[in-house]
């Protein structure tokens, strides 16, 4: 039998049972649907988070001596000191080294009123070479000068500003005056270190406020002593290198690599590893949910088999008449065959149709940027045919295997 002629009599089986092969393409529809709209959530939301947390990055090294597991800075030990800042500052590839210290406080106050804060960040100015000023600029080292983010500027009554006083009472009961020198545009930071968000947040220079120092293991002589480290590299393509130039001078000829606590280590971790961590975990969560979806799909190739079957049984009649006037058994194989591949197509196509519709549902409702999964699409369409496929094999062959002797006397 032709192809031509087994494509005509399948579309005509078809259109002879328009609801019962219309609610058997359905089921492809929905799964195929459900299939496409979730990998396109999926595909947003990580084109998303992974935008948010890269976007405007520069090339950073983040260095912390801590337990293992934990995010970023967690547990982190002071155990650079000084010398190891300077060394690290002469490594090829590197621009900078941003030494961060953390100062113990009990309060800030401004305007007579008075609020509660544990700690403040002693840092360099160029913590602030990628960070955006709403108002004024960075400090300078050696100043009695702060910068604070939007968060804390709003902290009192009277908002800070440009140019206003804060007295900073530290942990040993003294305390020091500070004159707001910058305010920040944003109140996220720009790093793994700078993970508080919209925490109110407070900067000083490591000269004058900071002070802890311990003796450098190397050197003899006591010197500034920090907990987090972010080595900035010259460009991006230098980071992989930095960061094994990194490892290498800390875990062998440093004061930290002496100085770190028992049960503790030295971590080093770039932008790029916790995206690869975040990528893993959203893709992990994509497969998940659209592993959901495919189920729709076992129940769609349950429905196919179920008409075909069906049909090969209304059908007897018909099949014995073919096979009298000299039909091969390939011929009736091929003729049911085709019937659910149809079906598998037209579902395929309509839920491809309704899976674009429903990402851009999604995505809006959830407020994510629309991301599409083009390469799934012939992936979503070569599924349908092959659940077409493999759901009428069956029916197709019991169909074949009629003896037309006694199709022709079926009633």
């Amino acid at each position: 039998m032709e192809f031509r002629e087994t494509l005509r009599m399948s579309l005509r089986a078809i259109r002879s049972h328009r609801v019962r092969s219309s609610l058997s393409a359905f089921g492809v529809v929905i799964g195929i649907a459900a299939v496409i709209t979730l990998v396109t959530l999926g595909t947003s939301l990580r084109v998303d988070i992974l935008h948010e947390f890269t976007g405007g990055h520069a090339p950073n090294v983040y260095v912390w001596a801590g337990p293992p597991g934990g995010q970023a800075g967690f547990g982190a030990q002071p155990v650079f000191t000084a010398h190891d800042v300077d060394r690290l500052r002469h490594i090829d590839g590197v621009a900078t080294v941003v030494p961060r210290g953390i100062l113990p406080v009990i309060a800030l106050s401004h305007g007579g009123q008075t609020v509660s804060q544990n700690q403040i960040v002693a840092t360099t100015p160029a913590q602030f070479r990628t960070r955006k000023f709403a108002h004024g600029e960075s400090f300078r080292q050696g100043k009695r000068e702060v910068v604070v983010n939007p968060a804390a500027a709003t902290m009192f009554d009277d908002t800070l500003r440009v140019g206003d006083t804060v007295e900073i009472r530290t942990s040993d009961g003294s305390t020091v005056r500070a004159r707001v020198v910058g305010v920040l545009r944003h109140s996220n930071g720009n790093g793994q270190f700078d993970s508080g968000g919209s925490l109110p947040q407070v900067y000083v220079p490591t000269r004058p406020f900071y002070s802890s120092t311990v003796k450098s293991p190397t050197q003899g002589t006591d010197e500034r002593v920090y907990p987090l480290l972010t080595v900035v590299a010259k460009n991006h393509a230098t980071i992989p290198e930095s960061k094994r130039a990194v490892k290498a001078y800390l875990h062998s000829s440093s004061d930290a690599v002496q100085l770190t606590p028992d049960k503790y280590a030295i971590r080093v971790r770039t932008d790029q590893d916790l995206v690869n961590r975040l990528k893993d975990v959203l893709t992990t969560l994509t497969t998940f949910i659209t592993s959901i979806a495919v189920i729709s799909l076992v129940v769609a190739a349950i429905g196919i088999a179920n008409i075909m079957l069906v049909s090969v049984t209304e059908r007897t009649r018909e099949i014995g008449i073919m096979k009298a006037v000299g039909a091969q058994n390939r011929d009736v194989l091929q003729l049911f065959l085709m019937q659910a591949v149809l079906l598998g197509v037209v579902g395929s196509i309509f839920g491809v149709a309704l899976g674009a519709v429903g990402g851009y549902v999604a995505t809006q409702y959830v407020g994510l940027p629309l991301v599409f999964a083009y390469e799934v699409v012939p992936l979503a369409i070569g599924v349908g045919i092959l659940v077409g496929m493999i759901t009428g094999l069956y029916p197709a062959w019991n169909a074949a295997r009629v003896d037309p002797i006694d199709a022709l006397r079926y009633e």
